[in-house]
């Protein structure tokens, strides 16, 4: 995230980790990376596990598939990282990047009305970029994590993620309002036009996500699953890979995880996928989360710029990232 939270000092963060963990920071600097949450590095907090830490903060208005109101998304987001926790400490996967428990046992806790914060470890290691390919060995090492994930029996807590569009009406507000201007910001007029450029090819990927949802939601064979285990979420550490970011954690299909991971053009490491857990892949559902997350970015990226908005750094970002969204919509099949 390249913009700060509104309305975040960091008085209130360094209150919250006093209260919260029991840690006095001497330095807190904030980390423009990845996105979805805030990020700061904390150092000088004398505790277990070194000095160094990682401090995350979520938008609750701004995580629709854990819920529809602040209070139901900041509960899905404790059940969320309560199963990480879970799969790290119970189920025993160490690559599982889990948050640590406030003095009072829960994962997340309330900064605000609007924001939630967690706390991790810092992690010496490197991760790639969201879109970068993984060398093949890590690809394989990646490929046994999401297996062995995919095999440990549920929990009852682990939240349930449907394939549906959680911003699906604001992506048809969006679409029914093409005829009209959008006055948001400097970006609300070119978003506009670059989605009616593409209404066409949209409504058709919505007609066919629909039909092949339909048919996955019927469909048995669900595991526990992270979500999204691109490379930005990927972490190369001394011992190993790590997974980080399991605020979608969910039981779903596999697929949910393994189109990010599988590559069309070589079939090795379908077969290394199902060789360990004797799931064979199927392709429909492949297409269906590919689909999935195109629609859904396209959903959040039209609804932010459509918005009141500013011109900077994030909402650059943002106009960048539709660009890239409506290519890859159009590049898609449809029905």
């Amino acid at each position: 995230m390249k913009d700060r939270p509104e309305g975040v000092t960091e008085r209130e963060l360094r209150l919250a980790l006093e209260q919260g963990w029991d840690l006095r920071p001497d330095q807190l600097r904030y980390a423009p990376v990845g996105a979805g949450s805030y990020h700061w590095t904390v150092r000088g907090a004398a505790r277990a596990h070194g000095d160094r830490w990682f401090l995350t903060i979520d938008d609750l208005d701004g995580k629709p598939w854990l819920g529809d109101t602040r209070e139901g998304v900041y509960a899905g987001l404790g059940a969320a990282l309560d199963t990480a926790r879970w799969l790290r400490d119970q189920a025993g996967l160490a690559f599982v990047v889990a948050p640590e428990p406030t003095r009072d046992s829960t994962t997340a806790l309330r900064l605000s009305p609007r924001y939630a914060v967690a706390l991790y470890r810092y992690i010496e290691g490197r991760n790639w970029e969201f879109g970068q390919r993984l060398p093949p060995e890590a690809r394989d090492q990646l490929i046994d994590l999401l297996a062995a994930l995919h095999q440990v029996t549920p929990p009852p807590q682990v939240p349930v993620a449907q394939p549906d569009l959680p911003e699906r009406a604001s992506l048809e507000r969006a679409l029914a309002d093409l005829g009209r201007s959008w006055s948001g910001g400097p970006f609300s007029e070119p978003a506009r036009a670059l989605l009616a450029g593409a209404a066409g090819p949209v409504r058709d990927r919505l007609a066919t996500f629909d039909q092949l949802a339909a048919r996955l939601a019927a469909a048995p064979g669900q595991v526990i699953t992270h979500g999204e285990p691109h490379p930005g979420n990927v972490m190369q550490a001394r011992d190993g890979l790590r997974l980080i970011d399991w605020d979608t954690v969910g039981l779903a299909h596999p697929e949910r995880d393994l189109w990010h991971v599988l590559d069309a053009t070589d079939s090795h490491a379908a077969r290394r996928y199902t060789r360990a857990t004797g799931h064979p892949i199927d392709p429909d559902a492949l297409r269906c989360y590919r689909l999935r997350w195109a629609l859904d970015d396209l959903a959040a990226y039209s609804g932010e710029l459509r918005a009141e908005h500013r011109d900077t750094a994030g909402s650059r970002q943002a106009w960048q990232a539709l660009n890239e969204t409506v290519t890859e919509i159009v590049r898609q099949p449809g029905t």
